[in-house]
């Protein structure tokens, strides 16, 4: 049997699962808050053009406006300075777009440091049960941040010192850019870094070394809990904006039930 015949079969019989990663967007869609003198993209919103009235007696439609990094987004290298002549979302090859999916979960540690960084260490020991990253997939990492994701201020969880969310280590991060065979990493937190990312050396190392390597981010997942450690596909949809830095994006899962 073909293989996208059986895939198809295997969809409509209910032995493969879609698992919606994408957090639903609208005005309270938390959003980065950099502090003074940084600029802040705008939040998502939406504007009615016409809703079966005079202004379209037969159709509904919208405006919308938002930052390409609000929401379940898509990270191109371009958005950094190390990546800045690499590739912007529209030249990111489909290739890269759909993947197998290995899932290390520390919610467990996040719930009891907000701070919580992941750690070469954890990788290896996830490698010794689960075997290698995949080559061409990506990295998903759970903290359970997902949970806090309809309230602003529990997701980005803020004080005078900055934001406290879970994050991966400069040298953790430096390792999935330089030695790990993955072309992405994606979290359920606001973006790749940890909250305190700003002070890490570099500062907001997931950035500065994977996006730099010509690597993806993709942040704002949501159900991490639904995967497996391994055997999920991963495809991911951002807009193909010419020019742009990143983008919105759809995130599914194929997962063998």
């Amino acid at each position: 049997m073909p293989a996208i015949t059986g895939l198809l079969r295997d969809l409509a019989a209910g032995n493969v699962a879609i698992i919606d990663l994408t957090m639903p967007l609208s005005e309270r869609t938390p959003v980065l808050q950099l502090p003074p003198p940084f600029a802040n993209t705008r939040g998502f919103s939406l504007r009615e053009v016409s809703r079966f009235d005079e202004r379209g007696p037969a159709w509904s439609w919208n405006d919308i406006a938002m930052g390409e990094h609000v929401g379940t987004h898509f990270d191109a290298p371009t958005h950094w300075i190390t990546g800045k002549d690499g590739r912007d979302v529209s030249q990111v090859p489909p290739t890269d777009l759909i993947g197998p999916a290995a899932v290390i979960d520390k919610s467990a540690e996040c719930a009891a440091n907000p701070d919580f960084l992941l750690e070469i260490e954890d990788l290896e020991a996830w490698q010794r049960e689960h075997g290698p990253l995949p080559s061409g997939g990506w990295l998903l990492y759970r903290t359970g941040w997902d949970a806090r994701a309809h309230d602003q201020a529990a997701f980005l969880n803020a004080d005078a010192s900055g934001s406290h969310t879970p994050g991966i280590s400069a040298a953790c991060a430096r390792w999935l850019a330089e030695q790990s065979p993955i072309v992405g990493i994606g979290v359920e937190t606001v973006g790749t870094d940890a909250g305190l990312a700003h002070s890490f050396d570099p500062p907001f190392p997931c950035h500065a070394f994977l996006l730099g390597a010509g690597k993806y981010g993709l942040t704002q997942l949501a159900n991490l809990a639904a995967l497996p450690p391994t055997g999920a596909m991963l495809i991911v949809a951002p807009l193909p904006i010419v020019g742009g830095t990143g983008s919105p994006a759809r995130a599914l899962a194929l997962v063998e039930r």
